[in-house]
């Protein structure tokens, strides 16, 4: 009975992540607005009120809460499927990072839980090191969500919200970059580590400007968990994905798991496939207020070599076949 009870919960804990990056969002845009038109009208104008004064907040590092990334439902949902995080370098807590996170997959599972829910992942394994996750803008513009993913460590990917994270007095910051986008869940195929990241080189030049280390970081695994409708790069379906992110900021995919009561059946609840989420040794950067092109190009490429080298030394542990490759576009 205990084992059942403590099954549940991990299946809870992985299903309360989906329905919350779905739905949260839309659901209290809609129910405030539903709000205006009934006897409750003062809440959604004090929120809205709130939403005005707080506005700039996202991009100012966000607003974190302890106890809620201390949620104990987070503990669960990592060990549904499981996901863990393995060190290969220490992070000296003098200094700062920009970590590259990969790839993005369908909901970034490995990398939010690692770096958000405080359940013995990034906190415990770096001590010192203060990360944020960097997210979406349009995360941010839809009310009470933003305030609950600010609560879990969330911050605007926006260039103005990393300089203020990385020009903090204290150091010992890391933001972390989940470096492909949006674009990149359109090749969340399972059993495929495709990476959008060949042009990708706004994070370097973020590096260069704060003299921070570069910090390689790829999640096994986060493309299994569900199952994939890939489009052909030259068909109009894959041309409506792309028109419809730059307009919306995020990708529709069409994408499914199991069900929530038995595992034959369609479903939202991802498939529980182990994730690892390897970090590897920082790349040191120096400090360049205007970094140069070559400069650039140059980290550019040696982060691209150990990411790929990373991938290379886990792959196999990781129950990835040894003849896969790593495939950048």
């Amino acid at each position: 009975m205990k084992v059942m009870g403590k099954l549940w919960l991990e299946t809870l804990g992985a299903y309360q992540y989906v329905l919350t990056f779905l739905f949260m969002g839309p659901f209290f845009s809609l129910l405030l607005l539903f709000l205006l038109f009934t006897s409750f009208w003062s809440v959604p104008v004090l929120y809205f009120v709130w939403f005005f004064l707080d506005w700039d907040t996202p991009n100012q590092g966000g607003r974190q809460f302890e106890w809620i990334k201390k949620f104990f439902m987070w503990k669960y949902a990592r060990d549904y499927f499981p996901i863990k995080m393995v060190k290969t370098a220490e992070l000296p807590p003098d200094r700062n990072y920009v970590v590259g996170a990969h790839p993005h997959g369908i909901m970034a599972f490995g990398t939010f839980i690692n770096f958000c829910a405080n359940v013995d992942g990034f906190f415990k394994k770096f001590p010192g090191i203060r990360a944020s996750l960097a997210g979406q803008a349009i995360l941010f513009y839809l009310p009470v969500s933003r305030d609950y993913f600010m609560a879990n460590g969330l911050c605007s990917v926006s260039r103005w919200s990393l300089d203020y994270c990385l020009s903090k007095a204290q150091r010992g910051q890391a933001v972390v970059i989940i470096v492909g986008g949006a674009h990149e869940s359109l090749y969340a195929i399972p059993g495929r580590h495709c990476l959008v990241l060949r042009n990708r080189k706004g994070f370097v030049r973020l590096a260069l400007r704060h003299g921070a280390s570069l910090v390689p970081m790829y999640s096994f695994g986060e493309n299994d968990i569900f199952h994939f409708k890939f489009f052909d790069t030259n068909s109009w379906q894959h041309l409506c994905q792309l028109t419809f992110k730059k307009i919306m900021g995020f990708s529709p995919c069409i994408f499914w798991g199991r069900g929530l009561f038995s595992a034959n059946s369609w479903g939202l609840l991802p498939l529980a496939r182990p994730i690892t989420t390897v970090v590897g040794h920082p790349i040191p950067v120096p400090q360049r207020l205007d970094p140069t092109k070559e400069e650039v190009d140059h980290y550019h490429t040696l982060y691209m070599e150990a990411l790929e080298q990373l991938f290379e030394d886990h792959k196999e542990s990781c129950g990835v076949p040894a003849s896969t490759r790593l495939t950048f576009i």
